[in-house]
This record gives C-alpha cells, structure tokens and sequence, in this order.
C-alpha cells in the first residue's frame, strides 16, 4: 500500500504573540515544521503535502525541498477542513497519515506504531496524560474500543475525566477519507470542520478502529505558546544528548548543552557544561570542548581543546590545536595542526600555518600566516584603510614582537624578526631585524590634566 503524508501547518498560533507563524518558530535552532518534516521523510512516503495557511509564502519560501507539494488553506475551519484542501488527486489505494506541523517530538517509532495499527481499517495516534486540559478525548466503549473523540469545548464532565488524548495524528486509507470528508459538519462548539469525527463515521460503517499510544507522553504534545515551545526545547536537546551519548560521548552534564542543528562526533569526544552548538558542526577523535564554547557551522580536527568561552564560527581548526580561552574565530578563519590560539584572540578570514602560535590579545584579519611563527601579544593587522580590506602575508619561522601593527597590504617575509612596538608598512626582508618605532621624546614642562571643578 502506498503512503502520503498530509502535514497541517496553516494554524497562525494566536498565543505565540509572534508575527512569526508558529510552524516557522525556532526549535533547536530550526523551524518547528522541519522537525515534523524530518521525521515524515523516515517513512519514506509517496508524496508529502503540507497544508499552509498563515503566513502563505513565508512558510513556502523556508522550505524549498523537491518532495514538498503545497495546499493552501485561504480560511482556517479546522482541522477537517485543513486535509478537504489536500485530498484530491492521491490514490484510493494509498494510506494517508496526517500529521501536525506543531507537534515537533514524535518519534519514527510511533509513527510506525501508528501505520502498523491502521493494517485493517484506520487508526488513530494517541497519549495518555496526567492533565489533559484543553485536549480532545478518546472515548472508547465498554470492552474499550474507540467509539469517538470528543474535542475539550464539546466534553461531558465524564468525558473530560477521560485522560487519553487524541494527538491529531491519524492513518485512513485515502478513498474512505474522500468520502468522509465529504459528511463534516460545523454543527459544535468550535464552528470548525473537526477530522476527529470521521472516527465515529468509521465505527458507524464498521471500519476497525485502531489505537497506537506514543512512546512517551510528552512526544505527542503540540507547541501552541512559548512555555510549550520552551517545554519541547528541553525535550529535544534531551534527545540529542541521549543520541550523543549513546554514539560515545561524555558530556559532563547532558542537561546543560544546546545543539541548534547538527554535530558529528568521532570517538572519546569529551563536552563540558553550557556547550552551544548551531549549524552543521564536527568534531573529531578526541576533541575537548570547554564550558561555555558556541560553536557555529565548524570543522574541529583530532585532538583538538577548545578551552572555555572561545567562539568559533564557519571556520576550521586542525588537528592538536589549542584554542582559547575567550578566542573568537569569525568566518573564513582556519588553523593548520597543532596551531595554538590563546585568550582574546579574534581571527577573521585567515590562515595560521602549522605550529604558529598566536597567544595573547591579538587581531589577525584577511591574512596569511606561515608555519612555526610567533605572533607576540597585542599585535593588530591592520587590514581595512576605511574603504577596502587588504591583506598581510608572515612567512614561514617570522617573529612578530609585542605591540606591533601590521599596516596592509604588507608581507614579513620568512624567518624575519620585527621589533616590538613597530609600526609596519613596507616588506620586511627574511631573516632580518626590523624595528620602525618613533624617536622617545621627554616633553618638558608638561602638566597633567586636571578635572574642571
């Protein structure tokens, strides 16, 4: 049996108090709707189409995968309504699972659960809760098969009692949702076009009725304002953790890290408290990361520290480097193996060579560093003349004294030595001492400021 999936994302999510639609909110750094995506694609379906509403092409242009097909919904009258926009032209034969663009946890195991449990007529994904206020209710009949879901507004107080929830999720063979679509009506409390009634038009027709629970409670949650949003952060990086360390890292505390996208790990990677991880970020064997390191979009060679409160963003580092503490790597900065970058260092579109060490409270811009060279503390490439950026290229085995400026475009050439507190301008020759300092002057009979009274 074929497989398509209907995603609803049309919801404008009112109590998000945002201008952002609530399927474009951020969940470990990426829209909540790319989550419900990921875990689609899992099921390797025919075709998926996402129903959109709110926000229209702000929601289509964060999306742009070829295996999206798009449906709007002009009016938002329900969930029923939602999927009469998306059900034409898709197989009779095929198995249609609906899902929520607001509901980012749901595990692959669930949604297998969920498929396999509609084999013999429909089913439909439900969680049981200690409190399930404001959720619609699965009411089962005495020898506990589902008979209906009653929505929160329409409840009895008997059935608001009940603590089995309907997810929203659901799996229905697609020529009996057409024809069921087709008898909603807006006759409740809400004025919607509610889907959960196609559940009592199944048992009415004697189409079985199936039930898969999720894994967890929490996994069947949607996310309608931000104490939900902040709810389903927890348990998304708790996911990640438990992934991380299932895949061999030690994390000193699973509960303090933040990973805002992807990371690959090789092997004893050891993570500290407060880590922040956006983008796409690897780390290699034995790679030490301090507490309070963000890194963004970045390459971390084997053997590598990354020593507390360093931010490394769209860069590269080597193998057996050490960078930090309170290093800042902006984009297009790399280091070669066992480079060494030390406190209050910013590199920004650079190169260190192998071995070179730039250790303390220096700027390195738009330039080009050999091996084996010393940067001295204090030192400033100065790389942008107001209008343009220019370059500084240090050769191979240079020594760049304390307080030196840089003054681009310039070149040290190999094995060369400037003097500390010089200004550069002009190439300094190989292996040569250069010193270009200004004549100490002793100003007589000069008084110090003092404040106006």
């Amino acid at each position: 049996m074929g497989l398509t999936v209907i995603v609803l994302a049309a919801g404008q999510g009112t109590r998000m108090r945002s201008d952002l639609p609530k399927v474009l909110q951020p969940l470990a750094g990426r829209p909540l709707l790319a989550h419900v995506l990921d875990k689609a694609r899992l099921l390797s379906p025919d075709d998926i189409r996402v129903v959109y509403g709110y926000g229209g092409e702000r929601v289509r242009k964060a999306f742009q995968a070829e295996d999206l097909s798009w449906y709007a919904q002009a009016e938002q009258l329900g969930t029923g309504h939602a999927v009469q926009q998306a059900i034409a032209g898709i197989p009779e034969d095929h198995l249609v699972m609906i899902l929520c663009g607001d509901v980012p946890q749901i595990s692959e195991t669930s949604l297998q659960a969920l498929r396999t449990a509609a084999a013999d007529g429909m089913a439909l994904l439900s969680a049981r809760l200690e409190d399930p206020t404001g959720y619609g209710r699965v009411i089962r009949n005495a020898a506990g098969l589902v008979e209906r879901v009653v929505e929160h507004n329409d409840a009895g107080a008997d059935e608001l009692k009940v603590n089995e929830i309907n997810t929203g999720m659901m799996a229905i063979p697609a020529g009996r949702l057409t024809e069921w679509l087709s008898k909603l009506s807006n006759d409740n409390a809400q004025g919607e076009y509610y889907l959960t009634d196609v559940i009592a038009m199944a048992v009415a027709d004697g189409v079985p009725v199936g039930v898969a629970q999720t894994r967890t409670a929490g996994e069947g949650l949607g996310v309608n304002d931000r104490r939900d949003l902040a709810r389903a952060e927890r348990g998304v990086q708790r996911d990640i953790a438990e992934a991380l360390m299932v895949a061999g890292v030690t994390l000193a505390d699973p509960a303090r890290l933040d990973v805002r996208g992807r990371v690959r790990t090789g092997r004893d990677v050891y993570i500290d408290v407060n880590a922040v991880f956006e983008g796409e970020v690897v780390l290699g064997d034995r790679v030490r990361i301090g507490p309070n390191v963000v890194l963004r979009d970045a390459s971390i060679g084997n053997d590598t520290h990354v020593h507390a409160n360093s931010h490394i963003e769209k860069s590269r580092v080597g193998a057996g480097c050490q960078v930090g503490p309170f290093a800042r790597f902006r984009p297009d900065a790399e280091l070669a193996d066992g480079a060494k970058v030390g406190n209050f260092v910013e590199i920004k579109k650079s190169r260190i060579g192998r071995g070179s060490k730039v250790n303390h409270l220096t700027y390195i811009g738009d330039s080009k560093i050999g091996s084996g060279v010393n940067v001295g503390c204090g030192t400033v490439t100065c790389n942008y003349d107001g209008a343009n950026k220019h370059r500084t290229v240090i050769g191979d085995g240079a020594f760049i004294g304390s307080g030196v400026q840089l003054v681009a475009p310039v070149t040290v050439e190999a094995g060369a030595v400037i003097g500390a507190g010089s200004t550069i301008t002009k190439t300094a020759p190989a292996d040569q001492l250069t010193v270009a300092r200004a004549r100490q002057v002793t100003v007589k009979n000069w008084h110090r400021p003092v404040k106006d009274k």
